[in-house]
């Protein structure tokens, strides 16, 4: 087959590095990929496209005789990629990620929560608010206990969640989101949620609208500093396998949110062929949503498909053809863990162009590529996260170690890294 991946992050390097090791990828390009994508041997290369060029991305798959587009992130998915490439552009090609109406599980926060309800998933009590009822949402937040949880509606590049200790620091954000559009469109309407008290961990489903097999779980580590403080960024590391999701604590995921979440899809008519990524927490032994994803997490990714055994290109086709029933998964029994790097100042401003070196020097470890990018024949920084380290071990410990060691070897102006991954574990 030949494969078209979307997206130039570290998920897709991962998802790329995972599909070219299958017999059954022909030729794999990723648009626009990186420095990474760009080193996956003869099969692979980088294709100029940006992930919303939809009319630019079916000209080359039709050109390229593509049979396949993995879609990585999630901006070209809730903009209807999909639906672009089988419905106007008319190309016969799977497209692995949901149709625009799936895919506003991610783009509408109210949406998603509305969904829960109607199929009843265990998810935190809500109200969604909109600059018209504002009064209500300060009342609403006086009946809740701190910390208040508020979420913008749309997509907001992963900052659009707020979680606050004092009430009227939360009603004059609520204000902001509100009134003055401090996400823009994305906060036009504000979900505010009770908080829920647990552990989180991440559960990803592959479907193809009707089966679906699980892929390895896995913790990841949002805040910048360490002891899981300071600012969101889009992760610093994470781990898989989760030692807390154990077969009792997967086999409540799998009955009260995987297989409804699943089975809901299918009985409101909303075509779904992709990830479903289940952001969870684990409130007393007990799992509740905190939010969906329609496509894999990062740096999730870059643990989970270190994980799988199972030939990558074979269950995404599976996916794309309906066939995903009786397919099984295979996992790794190794614990991987992966670290990223970033630049200093991330995830406020930063400097990029920051040459890179000592990558020749790391053993032991993958290296998925995020933001970097070739400057004439030097490796530089072109993002806030630069490259996540994934090493395996028999333990947490043993795994970190080399992906510790991997980093040591490495060397640009600010590297920054989180040193306590799986400190809670």
């Amino acid at each position: 087959m030949n494969i078209l991946v979307l997206g130039s992050g570290g998920r897709e390097h991962a998802i790329s590095w995972k599909i070219a090791q299958s017999d059954k990828c022909t030729k794999l390009f990723v648009a626009p990929g990186n420095p990474g994508t760009a080193q996956l041997g003869e099969k692979a290369a980088n294709v100029e496209l940006g992930v919303n060029d939809f009319e630019g991305i079916a000209k080359f798959v039709q050109d390229n005789a593509v049979d396949m587009v993995v879609v990585g992130p999630e901006d070209p998915l809730v903009n209807g990629i999909h639906d672009y490439l089988i419905d106007e552009a008319k190309l016969d090609v799977k497209v692995i990620g949901p149709r625009k109406g799936g895919a506003q599980l991610e783009g509408s926060k109210d949406f998603s929560k509305q969904f829960m309800q109607r199929q009843n998933i265990p998810t935190a009590g809500y109200a969604t608010f909109t600059k018209d009822t504002l009064e209500d949402g300060f009342a609403f937040l006086e009946t809740l206990k701190a910390p208040y949880v508020l979420k913008a509606d749309g997509l907001a590049a992963g900052k659009g969640v707020l979680i606050l200790n004092d009430i009227k620091e939360a009603k004059d954000e609520l204000k902001l989101m509100l009134e003055d559009a401090k996400f823009g469109d994305a906060s036009s309407r504000v979900v505010i949620e009770e908080f829920l008290d647990g552990v989180e961990f991440s559960v990803f489903a592959l479907t193809d609208g009707k089966n679906y097999v699980l892929l390895p779980e896995a913790k990841d580590y949002k805040r910048i500093g360490e002891g899981d403080t300071g600012l969101n960024t889009g992760g610093m590391g994470a781990i898989s396998p989760v030692p807390f999701v154990d077969e009792a604590m997967m086999t409540k995921v799998r009955e009260r949110i995987v297989e409804p979440t699943i089975n809901g899809l299918s009985s409101e008519n909303l075509p779904y062929v992709g990830f479903v990524f289940f952001g969870l927490i684990n409130v007393n032994g007990d799992p509740f949503v905190i939010e969906y994803n329609c496509r894999m997490g990062d740096p999730e990714t870059e643990v989970v498909m270190p994980r799988l055994k199972s030939d990558f290109v074979d269950l995404l086709d599976a996916a794309g053809s309906g066939n995903l029933a009786g397919k099984s998964v295979e996992f790794d029994n190794r614990t991987a863990s992966t670290v990223m790097v970033v630049s200093g100042g991330y995830p406020g401003s930063y400097p990029k162009g920051k040459s890179i070196s000592g990558l020749e020097n790391v053993e032991n470890c993958v290296v998925f590529h995020a933001g970097t990018k070739m400057d004439g024949e030097n490796l530089v920084t072109s993002g806030g996260r630069v490259m996540a380290f994934t090493a395996y071990g028999s333990d947490k410990k043993e795994a970190l170690e080399q992906s510790y060691e991997g980093i040591k070897r490495v060397c640009f102006d600010g590297i920054t890294f989180r040193k306590d991954i799986g400190f809670d574990l």
